[in-house]
């Protein structure tokens, strides 16, 4: 959810939430979007963000301020903007080795600064964007390409619920319904590119798709890559959005030989792949478990495990790949020694 926001590409209605600290998530991740909207271009939105910051509980302030895991924009934020009202964090921030340079120089050498103002909605402009935190710039439309889709229409309360509970959701890593999708704002006939045979896809189809797919809104994706066919998903599964990919993985179409592909892509993140190693379906199949080890985009800690399933063919194959880590193909000469030791006729010993 934090990158989605982060991206510039989150509905409205989670930007809202997110600024009212009412999104379901982790207060350390809530605390992290607040930072994010309140270097947002829309006045009412940033004020909200900064009023909302500014009156968080102070033990999970203090905690997220302490902990070394959090991001240094964030940390660099709080030095900024809040210990006006909270001195106490400038113990904690200069205690912090993840506390960016400049702001530990701030904090060393200047009072806490002024307390930020929070305007209201209807009144002159907020404060000025913090320069760690611009606001994502609009993408740039090529000349001759078509005009920017209009922007979705403000969903119903209902809608808006159900939006927030399903990114949610996805964002934790659960599965969803795709039949829920329709009370989230996803209603109508998706684009006939997606939901043809891929068989039936034209060459101008599948041109047209891209468009499409880079015209839909998050829900609208996410519908798509459940119930699409396998080229949306196979564009679908390279969406920066690590919802999206992992909307992919759950769709239930997913062949063993499409998740093969998957598994061997070079032009994936390693998030899907770590996804792909994580689901009991996939990983019944030993042609994607040999696809996934020979990732070299695969994580260690990922493969290592599967060598114990690999056959001793493979295992030979693995020992010669140049490509994957170092360390792996170690591992697959020590499994394949071991083998052939485990396999020596014993002798009897002596009575």
């Amino acid at each position: 959810m934090v990158d989605l926001i982060r991206s510039g590409k989150a509905p409205e209605v989670i930007r809202r939430k997110g600024a009212e600290g009412t999104l379901p998530l982790p207060a350390g991740d809530k605390i992290e979007i607040l930072t994010l909207l309140a270097a947002a271009p829309e006045g009412d939105l940033r004020n909200k963000a900064l009023e909302t910051l500014q009156g968080w509980n102070r033990l999970d302030v203090h905690r997220v301020m302490a902990s070394p895991q959090t991001p240094p924009y964030v940390l660099r934020f709080a030095a900024e903007y809040l210990l006006s009202e909270r001195e106490e964090l400038r113990e904690i921030l200069l205690w912090n080795p993840s506390l960016p340079a400049d702001a530990r120089e701030l904090l060393e050498r200047k009072p806490a600064p002024k307390p930020v103002p929070v305007e209201p909605a209807a009144g002159p402009p907020g404060p000025p964007e913090p320069e760690p935190l611009p606001h994502p710039p609009k993408p740039e439309t090529a000349k001759g390409s078509p005009d920017p889709p209009e922007p979705t229409p403000p969903l119903k309360p209902a809608a808006e619920e159900a939006t927030v509970e399903i990114l949610a959701k996805l964002a934790a890593g659960a599965d969803i319904d795709p039949e829920a999708l329709g009370v989230a704002g996803a209603h109508g006939e998706a684009p006939p590119e997606v939901t043809k045979r891929d068989d039936e896809l034209t060459q101008k189809d599948r041109e047209t798709l891209i468009q499409r797919i880079n015209n839909m809104s998050v829900v609208q994706k996410i519908k798509a890559a459940l119930t699409g066919n396998m080229e949306t998903r196979s564009i679908l599964i390279r969406d920066a959005n690590k919802i999206i990919s992992r909307a992919v993985l759950q769709s239930p179409k997913i062949s063993d030989t499409e998740a093969e592909s998957y598994a061997a892509a070079k032009n994936v993140s390693e998030e899907v792949l770590r996804l792909i190693s994580m689901n009991r379906k996939f990983m019944k199949s030993y042609v994607v478990m040999r696809a996934l080890i020979n990732n070299p985009r695969a994580p260690i800690d990922v493969t290592m495990p599967l060598l114990a399933r690999m056959n001793e063919r493979d295992l030979k194959g693995l020992s010669l790949n140049r490509n994957v880590p170092e360390v792996i193909r170690s591992m697959a000469i020590k499994s394949i020694k071991q083998r052939e030791e485990a396999s020596k006729p014993k002798l009897p010993g002596k009575h």
